[in-house]
């Protein structure tokens, strides 16, 4: 009788592919979903928890993004300095104009495990706020 045996994947078994998403017109929240999908490698049979099976993702027209409700104005990122009286807070609107990129890659990196595999994996994602010239000829994901 044989056993089935369960397959981790390795890197040097992992194929990744390079895909390109438009994020004109999308909502945030869902576009950041099925990227962090894709770049974790879920959407592959043959994902592993603990390796970096995903592939990567061109983000383009960044600043083209939408939000629903009032998030515009009620949404807001705080940072902080380490200094008293070092602290920040940016609404999202101010954020979209300033740094569309940055609004994006914190939606992203937050669903991605906050762990040295998630900075590994974070490393594979390309925000743009137009279409660069090396990029435009991958094929693009349906998001």
């Amino acid at each position: 009788m044989k056993k089935n045996n369960t397959i981790f994947a390795n890197d040097k078994m992992v194929k990744r592919k390079w895909f390109r998403v438009d994020a004109s017109g999308k909502v945030l929240g869902r576009l950041a979903t099925k990227v962090a999908v894709y770049l974790r490698g879920k959407h592959k049979t043959l994902y592993t928890p603990q390796t970096d099976c995903g592939d990567y993702i061109v983000v383009v027209n960044a600043d083209k993004v939408k939000v629903t409700g009032n998030k515009l104005k009620d949404k807001t990122y705080f940072t902080h300095s380490g200094y008293p009286g070092g602290d920040k807070t940016v609404s999202l609107e101010k954020m979209l104009q300033s740094k569309p990129e940055q609004v994006i890659r914190l939606a992203i990196t937050g669903m991605l495990p906050h762990t040295r595999l998630g900075a590994r994996i974070v490393r594979k994602l390309k925000i743009f706020t137009k279409t660069p010239a090396q990029y435009a000829k991958i094929p693009e994901l349906e998001v």
